[in-house]
């Protein structure tokens, strides 16, 4: 009976393993990280080698920028399962964040591992995306002095181009923007967009054309976006940027105007900001009652924003 008692029971408590690590995944799932930390900081202490388990409470730590104690975490996974790919890679990810959190002096004591980790990744999963990206950033972001490479950063985007041709346009892209050469990083974004055409993809030539101060290119290739995606948010950014480079102020403030008539929480944007961008298109027309009535919406909505403030007291002066 003591025998038939204790093999029911086994699969009584995995079942209970298996319910805990369920309920920690829904909580990670629904952004609630100080629950699922305490959920999962019990379990592993009863399961301290439940690779599982380790897994998501460094994740858990992770989402909490708790990066010493989600690379505790994820430097113990890399040891019970040292073939793992991704167990490195998480690794060197939090170590990584850790290194930006922290002085210089004490990031360079990090880089070293952190390097190590991507690249035993690497080493590991020859199609491993991630790692691939996260070495095309670490080699271009570093100084030459302790390691940083374009050449070796070009390397890496090479092998992404290989298993995906989007992901290796795209990190060329980052190269050559990074790296101060705008019209190649043009060229690859376009390529990118060309062949996968994400969101994503659109994104980064648009903000690249902001960053080089060229309006009607980033509004041209928004108004491209949005006939493939079919977006609200586009109309918000092209209403953004004729309000902030004063021009096509017709089109803005219409973009505008029809976010605002068609928007929904998952426009990610709250319409204060729309408010504020017809402000500012108002005040580059000289319409001042126009610009003070918008302006006035959006410290409504939204009253503890500053540029809000600062933007009426421009305004006030027309």
């Amino acid at each position: 009976m003591k025998y038939l008692y204790i093999f029911l029971l086994v699969p009584i408590l995995s079942f209970g393993q298996a319910s805990t690590l369920n309920n920690a995944r829904t909580l990670l799932d629904a952004k609630k990280f100080e629950k699922a930390e305490q959920l999962l900081s019990t379990y592993v202490k009863a399961h301290q080698n439940d690779k599982e388990g380790l897994e998501l409470l460094g994740d858990a730590y992770g989402h909490q920028k708790k990066w010493d104690e989600a690379a505790t975490h994820y430097k113990k996974l890399t040891k019970l399962e040292s073939s793992n790919a991704n167990f490195h890679y998480k690794y060197g990810g939090a170590l990584g964040m850790k290194a930006l959190s922290v002085s210089k002096i004490k990031a360079l004591g990090i880089i070293g591992d952190v390097k190590s980790a991507f690249l035993k990744a690497a080493e590991l999963d020859p199609k491993h995306i991630d790692t691939r990206w996260a070495l095309v950033e670490l080699y271009m972001q570093l100084p030459g002095i302790i390691g940083g490479s374009k050449s070796k950063s070009l390397k890496y985007a090479k092998e992404l181009e290989a298993l995906s041709k989007v992901d290796g346009y795209l990190a060329k892209g980052y190269i050559y923007e990074y790296d101060d050469e705008p019209e190649l990083a043009e060229k690859y974004y376009k390529l990118a967009i060309n062949v996968g055409g994400s969101l994503t993809c659109y994104d980064k030539l648009t903000k690249l054309y902001e960053k080089e101060n060229q309006p009607e290119k980033a509004i041209a290739n928004l108004e491209s976006s949005g006939k493939k995606h079919q977006r609200n948010a586009m109309h918000y950014q092209i209403g953004k940027v004729c309000a902030e480079y004063n021009i096509q102020l017709d089109k803005g403030r219409n973009c505008l105007l029809t976010y605002i008539e068609n928007y929904s929480a998952k426009d990610g944007v709250p319409k204060a900001w729309a408010y504020y961008r017809l402000a500012q298109i108002y005040k580059n027309k000289g319409q001042k009652k126009e610009a003070l009535k918008w302006i006035d919406k959006a410290m409504l909505s939204l009253p503890k924003i500053k540029v809000f403030k600062k933007e009426k007291q421009k305004i006030q002066k027309l």
